[in-house]
């Protein structure tokens, strides 16, 4: 199996390369009776736990994606990827709630909360789902939904996998065809001065405003723009999902900083949006850590400055910070063990590269946020749990403790013999 993040090297006892829901089925069962856990893989984009010893289910060849234009909805399988879904909902003028990057697969995106540029519009993905298909440890095929296993529903979503095998989802599509989107990339020197213009400028958009800033550290490759290649840069993502003319009025003032040295934000179609954040297409090696934060404060800065700015020479390739609120930080419809909704903001922090970087980067991420706990909400982000986040203890912390109480009992109602644990494992209770 390829994996989107290489750093990760399986050993399963064997593969199913599942082509429809009957195939889950039987894989489960089997497993059961062989005494084997299962793994669930459709992009492998997330990285975690290895599914050594396991029996792996690839759900990439279940690739289906059926959209209903009057009721705004669309029906995807298991396997189906971000880009599929865009192009399938811009057919009808609609777009779905999907992540940064195109190749992230939907089902996975989405039980794991699934923060987008359109969150804080929207919210987050789970938010945003009517229904699931999945196969529980008994090899069972049941559907979730607010009338259905609304308890299931309820812990599906945010649970990333420990609860079945998620065979499809139905989820709402939004009418948006385009944004006034784009990269502001400005040059290491300016990045204090920006964020600083930043921090103030948040406090003041409407939600129809997605926006992030990553510090990049960008190697000397041929296939990066020359005039950030090989550099140290600021650079400001914006998903708005107002008008051009609004959207130019809201960006002047992070323009009127300092000059970008790439400004790629303009009106776009929403098929273009994954060139926003500009994430790499090709599997590599990465490791990673994350988090969420009560504020962006003058001190948080102060932190990320000194121990990822421009003038420090560390193992890191991103530090991403994600302001949330808006819908994201408000009570869904339909509730679902993502919480933390309170925090301000998202942090992620990075390092792509050859494994004998890995010591070193777990070294710089662990000092990075342990800097920054007295903002920290909760544990890390259940949206980007990593292979270094697998202990039971930090699973935990990513839940608000009332719901991971909850998670265990349902996971003990239906996988008391914790056979999906290959994973960021919530146990049984």
């Amino acid at each position: 199996m390829t994996r989107a993040n290489s750093i990760v090297q399986e050993r399963p006892a064997g593969v199913v390369t599942a082509r429809s829901a009957a195939d889950v089925q039987e894989a489960v069962k089997y497993a059961v009776s062989a005494d084997l856990p299962v793994a669930v893989q459709a992009t492998g984009h997330a990285y975690t736990a290895a599914a050594d010893g396991a029996l792996l289910i690839s759900t990439r060849e279940m690739s289906e994606v059926t959209v209903d234009p009057v009721a705004r909805t669309a029906r995807v399988s298991a396997g189906v990827r971000a880009d599929a879904l865009i192009a399938a909902a811009a057919a009808h003028e609609l777009a779905p709630i999907n992540g940064a990057a195109s190749t992230v697969g939907t089902v996975g995106f989405t039980l794991s909360g699934g923060l987008g540029p359109l969150g804080r519009s929207y919210g987050f993905a789970a938010d945003n789902v009517r229904s699931f298909d999945l196969v529980t440890a008994d090899g069972s095929l049941v559907t979730a939904s607010p009338d259905e296993e609304p308890e299931l529903f309820w812990g599906v979503r945010g649970s990333r996998g420990n609860l079945g095998v998620v065979t499809s989802l139905v989820t709402d599509l939004v009418p948006v065809t385009r944004l006034y989107g784009g990269g502001l990339y400005f040059d290491g020197a300016s990045t204090a001065a920006v964020l600083s213009a930043y921090r103030e400028w948040v406090s003041t958009v409407p939600d129809a405003m997605s926006s992030s800033f990553a510090m990049l550290r960008l190697p000397d490759f041929e296939f990066i723009p020359e005039p950030i290649r090989g550099k140290f840069v600021l650079h400001v993502r914006i998903a708005f999902t107002g008008s051009a003319a609004d959207g130019e009025v809201l960006v002047a003032p992070l323009r009127a900083v300092a000059p970008a040295l790439i400004d790629t934000v303009s009106e776009m179609p929403y098929t273009s949006v994954a060139s926003i954040h500009n994430d790499p297409p090709d599997p590599g090696p990465f490791v990673e850590r994350s988090g969420l934060l009560r504020e962006l404060s003058p001190e948080v800065l102060s932190v990320l400055l000194e121990i990822a700015g421009p003038d420090v020479s560390a193992a890191l390739t991103t530090v991403e910070l994600r302001q949330l609120g808006g819908a994201l930080g408000r009570t869904p419809v339909r509730p679902s063990a993502v919480g933390f909704r309170s925090a301000g903001f998202s942090l992620f922090v990075g390092t792509v590269g050859l494994p004998e970087l890995v010591e070193p980067a777990h070294e710089v991420h662990g000092r990075l946020v342990e800097a920054l706990s007295p903002w920290r909400v909760g544990g890390p982000f259940v949206s980007f749990l990593s292979g270094g986040d697998l202990a039971p203890e930090v699973v935990a912390s990513a839940y608000e403790e009332g719901d991971y109480l909850r998670l265990r009992a349902l996971k003990g109602v239906v996988d008391p013999g914790n056979v999906f644990r290959v994973n960021h494992n919530i146990p049984p209770a």
